[in-house]
């Protein structure tokens, strides 16, 4: 048909097919897969810890977790009833427990670290930057932790604004500092933005898909139902994040056609 030529010269154009080739190499769904697995086994329980500690923020992880997934009345009450309460868990937890469980989430930065490595085709850093790996995850729980406590103190627009500004600066520092500011900032900020932006529209989608979801797993399959639920969001949150930064270096080389690296 005559309109396929024109369709193809415009995919070209576009870049997209570039993009597709880049999110194979990249083996973006496997390593969104990782990016679940780690998250659940080696960042959960350290967050659980970790909000059990806390005396300002109630619920515990629950409300750590029905916020980011943004459920609301039954969803968020089936997730509540897996995760133990509060001071189950921090009673429970030893200090050699809870130094393991640090290290198990330094794992996760590293991994995160090595996937924004292969995007941005850099050598992986060396064993002894395992402090910028322990740094991020501190960071990226005291992002974590400002979202929860804003929820009851601001609404609205403020929320959003906030939120918003907070992300964009954690994502976009945090390429920054896990490359060992090997690139330029002005070449992270797109992929920081396109990660906001998809967060944004996965916490939408989880909203009108995931929890009705989780109520109707629960009823069928109980717990492990719910727990598969919360995995599938996870998959779409390492997604998110490794896909925002790939599109963001595909951006700038497409319209910023500068050197990136420092």
């Amino acid at each position: 048909m005559r309109w396929r030529p024109g369709l193809r010269h415009a995919w070209e154009w576009l870049g997209v097919h570039d993009l597709f080739r880049r999110g194979r190499q990249l083996e973006l769904m496997h390593r969104a897969m990782g990016f679940a697995t780690l998250a659940l086994v080696t960042l959960a329980p350290l967050l659980i810890v970790v909000a059990a500690a806390d005396p300002m923020v109630r619920g515990g992880f629950a409300s750590w977790l029905t916020d980011g997934m943004g459920l609301s009345g039954r969803s968020a009450r089936e997730l509540t009833d897996i995760i133990s309460p509060p001071r189950r868990v921090i009673g429970t937890t030893s200090a050699w427990s809870a130094v393991l469980l640090a290290v198990f989430g330094v794992s996760f930065g590293g991994s995160v670290q090595n996937a924004y490595e292969r995007i941005w085709n850099l050598a992986p850093g060396p064993w002894h930057r395992i402090w910028r790996q322990a740094t991020w995850l501190v960071m990226l729980m005291a992002y974590l932790y400002q979202e929860v406590a804003t929820k009851a103190a601001l609404h609205g627009a403020q929320r959003i604004a906030l939120s918003a500004v907070s992300g964009a600066l954690f994502f976009w520092w945090g390429q920054r500092f896990l490359l060992g500011a090997q690139v330029r900032w002005h070449s992270l900020l797109p992929g920081a933005l396109a990660t906001l932006l998809g967060l944004a529209a996965l916490r939408a989608f989880s909203h009108l898909v995931f929890a009705p979801l989780i109520v109707t797993n629960a009823l069928s399959y109980g717990a492990v139902g719910t727990v598969l639920v919360v995995e599938s969001w996870l998959i779409g949150v390492g997604f998110v994040v490794y896909g925002g930064a790939l599109l963001g270096r595909w951006f700038c080389e497409r319209h910023w056609p500068r050197h990136h690296t420092e």
